[in-house]
């Protein structure tokens, strides 16, 4: 059917049919005229605006064929089925934080995985000289940035007024902002100079200034998720990871641009830009968390992923994003798109500030009942002797994998042992069903109250779209979907038995979406730039819980390149 089609659709029609299978009733206007098996003469009327032939009508759609005897006797236990759903309805819409009593587990049957301590080591040494110059030290990394707070060389108060200035700046050109907290800001930094003056120093995060995706509850503050029919809505609690971050004294300085509700870079004023091509989209759903980490508007961030939310973005911008274990990260607090799904994790400027950050917010909560309580730690003084990375050939073939090429034998010389392993051969295109259904009913109100229409983007593609089809998926597709899920699982695992992690251009070999469904966790980090100045990255793929191999490697790798530290000329700020 065409978008002009659907528009004309009656809403109010379109939801009030049963779910999935008898939404086709209003699809198809009147069948009993139509011409089609088991259209009804004798049971129309006294059973309601559901018929035979609706059923018929719904069979062709998901591929059924009922004898018509069959198809009668399921008519009337439908028909109550449907008002059950209606029942459910006027009772009122369920919370967005209310998640399933199913939760996912990305742990298989017989799975072991080792104890870690709560500990960060990093590689570094010593403590490096401090820049003269404002916009040199709003690019330096949080391991140094702490360092110079640590030792009073730099106060928090200076280091947030550093970064409201260039949000104010910069944010013009590249639409990062949806709410500035300059007074909140400054009033934890001026707690955080006199804490550590007078030796009260919570950790390496104490007194950094950041920016939290607007997904985010804080408390008193507008947390809008992108969206038009919720950017007046004011969280009444910090989310869990705002909360551990606040404990560990952080500065809360902003709340940054998202896709609306979790998708891509466009939100309720504006699209997010690229810092490095500000024409250009930030990439999304963490699109503003992306874009001011790389302008060195924040000294880090968090981002969420559902599907790619901090891979794409950070594969746009140039920055790091480290992409935790399902589960490792409780979500309390934070717009939940897909509960089997989302995932909370960094953005910063270079591997070991991920590992400071993951550190900071690792943990598990109450509110999040898929949350689980499992140590990380990082040594970055080890090295790599008997570190094993899986690759596959196919993953890097191609003329425009030059760079990725290059990236790989860069490994090869780190020392690690290169291990060729066979790609995954699943077709894992169902497994969106999972994605769809989920938000759908996340968002059930927007839908069928008729809000989706206020949402900004509205094509084929789009959320409002997506959640009106996904009210015709069949529950029975949606477990399939689920037992599918579970075979990728297995799969999976067994790629990753006998190395440590996978190394892939960051959107090879359906790694992207079969790792976000088995909640496998990844970092992405800046490989090199193309012609056109704009950077890109590659993706290191880990063994559940093992971010800290991860960032150990990828560290490596980091250094090795020598690229993370080329800036945006960020020309066109006020």
């Amino acid at each position: 059917m065409s978008s002009k089609a659907q528009a004309e659709l009656s809403r109010r029609q379109f939801m009030g049919a049963w779910g999935s299978l008898l939404a086709m009733t209003a699809l198809t206007g009147d069948v009993q005229g139509a011409g089609l098996e088991g259209s009804d003469s004798s049971h129309g009327s006294e059973l309601g605006d559901l018929t035979l032939g609706s059923l018929r009508a719904a069979e062709n759609v998901f591929g059924l064929s009922l004898r018509p005897e069959d198809r009668a006797q399921a008519l009337e236990g439908v028909i109550r089925q449907r008002e059950r759903f209606m029942a459910r309805r006027r009772r009122g819409y369920l919370g967005n934080d209310e998640a399933p009593a199913n939760c996912f587990d990305p742990r298989l049957p017989g799975q072991a995985f080792r104890h870690q301590e709560n500990r960060v080591h990093l590689r570094a040494s010593g403590i490096p000289e401090m820049p003269d110059h404002d916009e040199t030290i709003a690019f330096a990394p949080v391991s140094h940035l702490s360092a110079w707070i640590r030792e009073q060389r730099l106060s928090s108060e200076r280091l947030t007024q550093i970064y409201l200035d260039r949000l104010r700046r910069y944010d013009p050109l590249l639409h990062c902002v949806v709410t500035l907290l300059p007074e909140k800001a400054l009033k934890q930094a001026r707690r955080a100079d006199q804490e550590i003056a007078s030796g009260h120093y919570r950790g390496p995060l104490h007194g950094i200034p950041w920016g939290a995706k607007d997904l985010f509850d804080t408390q008193g503050d507008a947390t809008t998720w992108g969206a038009s029919p919720y950017r007046s809505r004011v969280a009444d609690r910090d989310a869990f990871a705002v909360r551990k971050l606040e404990s560990a004294g952080a500065v809360l300085l902003v709340k940054l641009t998202l896709g609306a509700l979790a998708m891509g870079d466009v939100w309720f004023d504006d699209v997010t830009r690229n810092p490095f091509n500000p024409s250009q989209g930030s990439s999304g759903s963490s699109a503003g968390s992306a874009s001011a980490t790389a302008a060195g508007l924040v000294g880090f961030s968090l981002g969420t992923e559902t599907l790619g939310s901090i891979v794409s973005p950070c594969m746009r911008c140039g920055t790091t994003g480290l992409r935790p274990t399902f589960g490792r990260v409780a979500r309390s607090g934070a717009m939940a798109l897909c509960w089997s799904l989302d995932k909370t994790g960094p953005i910063c400027r270079t591997v070991e500030d991920t590992a400071l950050v993951l550190a900071a917010i690792n943990g598990a909560d109450e509110g999040d009942p898929s949350s689980v309580d499992h140590g990380f730690e990082f040594e970055g003084r080890e090295n790599l002797q008997g570190m094993r990375v899986g690759y596959s050939p196919r993953w890097f073939e191609g003329a425009e994998k030059e760079l990725e090429r290059g990236v790989l034998e860069r490994v090869r010389q780190l020392g690690v042992e290169l291990v060729e392993v066979a790609p995954l051969e699943e077709d894992v295109s169902h497994l969106y069903t999972i994605l769809n259904v989920e938000a759908s009913a996340a968002f059930e109100e927007l839908t069928l109250e008729g809000l989706d229409a206020s949402l900004v983007s509205q094509g084929e593609g789009a959320w409002p779209n997506i959640f009106r089809k996904s009210w015709m998926v069949p529950a029975v597709e949606f477990v399939q979907a689920d037992r599918l899920r579970r075979r990728v699982m297995t799969k999976v695992a067994a790629m990753m038995n006998g190395v440590d992690m996978l190394l892939s251009p960051s959107y090879a070999g359906s790694l992207l979406v079969a790792t976000n469904f088995t909640g496998h966790p990844s970092l992405t980090l800046r490989a090199g730039f193309r012609a056109d100045g704009t950077p890109t990255g590659i993706t290191l793929w880990g063994d559940l819980f093992e971010e800290g191999k991860l960032c150990l490697v990828g560290s490596a790798l980091e250094k090795a390149l020598g690229v993370w530290n080329r800036q945006p000329s960020l020309k066109g700020g006020v």
